[in-house]
């Protein structure tokens, strides 16, 4: 048994090898097909972020273009449904269109062996305004299968490929600068993505919560926390330990509010809310978490990006930092002080949840005054007009 299970690991480097080297050769030699443009997001896993939201405007405005998504195998049954093209991530079909593509826009970095050919022109738009500190401005990397120097070197030689990067804001493109030693084009507009929180209506939230089976009558608390960089099963699966009493939110809070969980993408964990029926609600599978922010009326997070987009919705935001100077002092640092500059509180506890959840529905005259200072350093450039803006610089020269 153990010499078949050897042998299927000497075949498995094989293959990878083999299609790592024809990758290279094809992209050497393929023609390019103009106008095909190729869309990631996250790994391959999902449709959305700012991907999602050029592809949505190109597909308006400009369909004399060739697009597909690039798609990881346990994903592409909602494409099917969705009727979005898709190609399989790694199948032979990719690895073709891949190589010939005039574009290539993805949101996450692509993998290192991948070789860029010529004629494409890479377009990473990233996926969010930073708090904790990105690639070469970690001063210590505690990710499984790397080591800080690699984890760098590595980052640098992927960032290299790009021809452009997205940012959010001016804080962001110091930031991106530094952090990716990027030399190129940065498109400082605001994020597309963003886009739909300035364009959506009335109706598109009650057709969602229908969609999730949600009581139309309770409001929505969102709890979108990020993963912990030392808290693995495997390179790109990470555990999360759900640090919520539920039964005490839901004694306290269940008559009112329902509590929506959207764990992050990396994060391998299944929750089991049985328990919790008609009070909470485990999201994680939602493609694109724009969703689960216009439904939502208020958002609890810890270190997550996901408290700079919702701060263009200017609704309530508590921060859930129970290990906040583990993950300050030791995992990952900050670019800036939280406790002084998050628009909202800081809390500690499920009771502390409970107890500035009862606040924030008052319509606290200081937490107003938060979000608004946050939302004019961070969230000046969005405005719904950043996929516009983005398309005219990359495709238009404009």
């Amino acid at each position: 048994m153990n010499i078949q299970n050897h042998l299927k690991r000497i075949l498995k480097k094989f293959v990878a090898k083999a299609y790592r080297l024809a990758f290279s050769v094809a992209a050497s030699c393929l023609p390019v097909k103009k106008r095909l443009i190729m869309f990631e997001s996250y790994l391959g896993k999902q449709y959305s972020c700012n991907p999602r939201a050029i592809y949505e405007y190109m597909k308006e405005t400009h369909p004399n273009y060739h697009m597909f998504w690039s798609v990881d195998k346990g994903s592409v049954r909602f494409f099917q449904e969705k009727g979005i093209p898709y190609i399989q991530r790694f199948s032979l079909k990719w690895l073709i269109y891949m190589a010939r593509a005039e574009y290539w826009i993805t949101n996450s970095r692509m993998p290192l062996w991948l070789t860029k050919p010529k004629h494409t022109v890479y377009v990473q738009t990233w996926h969010g305004t930073p708090l904790k500190k990105l690639a070469l401005d970690m001063n210590e990397v505690h990710m499984p299968g790397t080591n800080t120097e690699k984890y760098k070197k590595n980052f640098t030689k992927e960032s290299a490929k790009w021809d452009f990067l997205l940012s959010p804001n001016a804080y962001s493109t110091e930031i991106f600068r530094r952090a990716f030693n990027f030399h190129k084009t940065i498109i400082e507009s605001g994020y597309p993505r963003n886009d739909y929180l300035y364009n959506y209506n009335r109706e598109d939230v009650e057709k969602i919560k229908k969609q999730l089976n949600l009581p139309l009558d309770k409001k929505v608390i969102l709890y979108a926390p990020t993963w912990r960089d030392n808290q693995f099963y495997q390179v790109g699966k990470y555990k999360f330990n759900l640090r919520l009493d539920l039964d005490l939110m839901k004694e306290k809070l269940g008559e009112e509010y329902i509590l929506l969980l959207r764990m992050h993408y990396l994060v391998a964990e299944s929750l089991d809310l049985s328990r919790y029926e008609g009070f909470a609600f485990d999201v994680s599978k939602v493609q694109d978490i724009r969703e689960l922010y216009v439904i939502s009326d208020m958002l609890i997070t810890d270190y997550s990006s996901v408290f700079f987009d919702y701060a263009n919705l200017k609704r309530p935001m508590l921060f859930y930092v129970y290990d906040i100077d583990e993950y300050r002092d030791v995992l990952r640092g900050f670019y800036f002080d939280i406790e002084k500059e998050a628009p909202g509180p800081l809390v500690y506890s499920t009771e502390e949840i409970i107890e500035n959840v009862n606040k924030l529905k008052n319509n606290d005259e200081s937490i107003n005054e938060a979000i608004n200072r946050f939302y004019k350093k961070f969230c000046y450039l969005d405005d719904g007009e950043a996929t516009k803006r983005v398309v005219e610089q990359i495709f238009l020269n404009k």
